[in-house]
């Protein structure tokens, strides 16, 4: 997306109010994502936990109505889809938290329900499943306080451990931590 330039700055500037209502207006039927962003800064209604609700119920239906000849490989269209629902969240909202949240009930998700996925001749899902995992791991670590870290702990090491105990966690193209390091 190109940065707005003076000229074109200046030219909004001079626009009467009713021209910027009829051009956002104009934008916001154009894009949805654009509406949804100014939605959640403009309206009460539309809040933060609203958003996490909406992004978890479109989660749980994506993984949860997947269907397909090879179910593995349908589930890593699932997966990838849920992922993007969750990237869409943080670029409007821009809340880090939320979006590790939303990673970590789509994992918990995986792990409750398709772990027998993981032994299937197309391994796409797993590796995606342990991208998504250290993903997870990376961002905690880099945006997360360290006081939150002991929360989530117990949780990355436990999917730590599940993808530790599966056949293809040696033929991984990345290292894969054994558990989830706490800074001190």
């Amino acid at each position: 997306m190109p940065a707005p330039s003076v000229e074109f700055k200046k030219a909004v500037k001079y626009l009467s109010e009713k021209e910027k209502e009829t051009l956002l207006l104009r934008a916001v039927r154009r894009d949805a994502e654009f509406y949804d962003m100014l939605a959640f800064e403009l309206l009460e209604e539309v809040t933060l936990e609203h958003l996490i609700e909406e992004t978890t119920e479109k989660i749980h239906e994506l993984l949860h109505t997947t269907s397909g000849r090879s179910f593995s490989k349908s589930l890593t269209r699932s997966l990838r889809k849920a992922m993007q629902e969750i990237a869409r969240f943080k670029r409007i909202t821009k809340n880090a938290k939320g979006e590790i949240d939303l990673q970590l009930y789509l994992l918990q998700q995986i792990f409750d329900n398709f772990t027998g996925q993981f032994e299937s001749v197309y391994r796409t899902f797993y590796v995606t499943t342990a991208r998504l995992t250290l993903r997870t791991i990376q961002l905690i670590q880099k945006n997360l306080h360290e006081d939150y870290h002991l929360e989530y702990k117990a949780a990355l090491d436990e999917f730590l451990t599940h993808l530790h105990s599966r056949r293809y966690s040696a033929h991984l193209s990345f290292t894969l931590p054994r558990e989830f390091e706490i800074a001190r």
